[in-house]
């Protein structure tokens, strides 16, 4: 199963350009809200008419602006899944789930199909209920159970996970996960949360005003997001601008020091960026004196600000987070970061 998108559309502010294949799993689509992706969905679903372009679904063209080919929404075999989940509310749950069996003319077949969905969707005992009288989490798999029982070829979710509170949210992630494994064909989930996106998708598309910046497996994505704004998408809290000083070796004049990388640094480099999380007390290489500046503290981890010893003024503060256990006794220490960790953005 595979979908293949290549369409423009010109918006407000931008213009919508994005290519991508994706084939069976979790493609995820990461970025700000504003930014084209829930426009790239509604495009694919057939809700918007793209300018150009051209839309393939396991080989069935949905839509080609050459040939004139425009498929209506019901003949895409796409299910849906809206940010708000769009379930009728004078409808109880049984009548929502039968309305997504458009296909299926046997009462009958209907019911079993209807029955066996509920009992998948652990949603049995609550037929008769309305949208208003269920939890959000119930709402979320009311809505899948109404898409999927139209056997969608390809399953899009808009931000799944953003009316949900957080325990909610962290619980319904893992059954989501699992769903869309058990679902076996294109799944597409538009999301702004790197940790959903990491948590969720087996590949990743970085999106910034409506273009594509770079599209991989997901955790190689996060572990070499290649620019500037893919580094900042993916949650780098510490960016500076940098200059290229040997194959291996880049000055960074914000943080006053100089760093060696474990890839060659290529022609263009424009900034390097290393996690919070990658800063080391003990590491040997990429060691320089800094002083501590603040100290703000989570339920788990601490997080400190410093700077190095030859900052320049006016630069923000470095970023380092770390466990509690490991809290430094000194405002002045050494930090260091080992070469694989200085991430190269270009």
């Amino acid at each position: 199963m595979s979908l293949y998108v290549d369409i423009r559309k010109k918006l407000e502010n931008f213009e919508l350009g994005v290519e991508f294949e994706a084939r069976d799993g979790v493609m995820g689509i990461l970025g700000a809200s504003g930014c084209g992706k829930s426009m790239t969905l509604k495009c694919i679903a057939g809700i918007v008419r793209p300018d150009s372009g051209r839309i393939v679904l396991d080989g069935v063209t949905l839509y080609d602006s050459e040939k004139k080919i425009n498929l209506k929404p019901q003949e895409r075999h796409v299910g849906y899944l809206f940010q708000n989940y769009a379930l009728f509310p004078n409808m109880t749950v049984k009548q929502n789930i039968m309305c997504g069996l458009v296909r299926e003319k046997d009462k009958a077949g209907r019911e079993r199909i209807c029955a066996e969905t509920l009992e998948t969707m652990q949603l049995s005992g609550l037929e008769a209920r309305y949208p208003a009288q269920l939890s959000g989490g119930q709402q979320q798999r009311v809505a899948l159970a109404r898409i999927l029982v139209n056997r969608p070829k390809l399953l899009m979710l808009d931000e799944p996970f953003s009316a949900l509170d957080t325990q909610l949210r962290e619980k319904l992630l893992v059954e989501m996960k699992g769903m869309l494994a058990d679902f076996g064909g294109v799944s597409i989930a538009v999301t702004h949360s790197r940790d959903e996106a990491y948590k969720l998708c087996d590949t990743l598309a970085l999106m910034d005003s409506g273009s594509i910046l770079s599209h991989m497996p997901t955790k190689q994505l996060f572990a070499d997001p290649g620019s500037v704004a893919g580094a900042a998408m993916t949650g780098c809290k510490n960016i500076a601008a940098a200059e290229k000083t040997g194959e291996y070796e880049v000055f960074v004049p914000d943080w006053g020091i100089r760093l060696t990388t474990s890839k060659p640094v290529k022609d263009g480099l424009k900034a390097v960026g290393i996690r919070a999380h990658y800063f080391g007390a003990k590491a040997a290489q990429n060691r320089y004196p800094v002083h501590i500046t603040n100290l703000v503290e989570e339920p788990f981890e601490d997080i400190i600000a410093f700077r190095y010893e030859g900052q320049k003024e006016g630069t923000p503060d470095v970023w380092w987070r770390l466990t509690k256990e490991n809290r430094p006794k000194s405002k002045e220490l050494e930090l260091g970061t080992a070469p694989a960790n200085v991430l190269l953005l270009y």
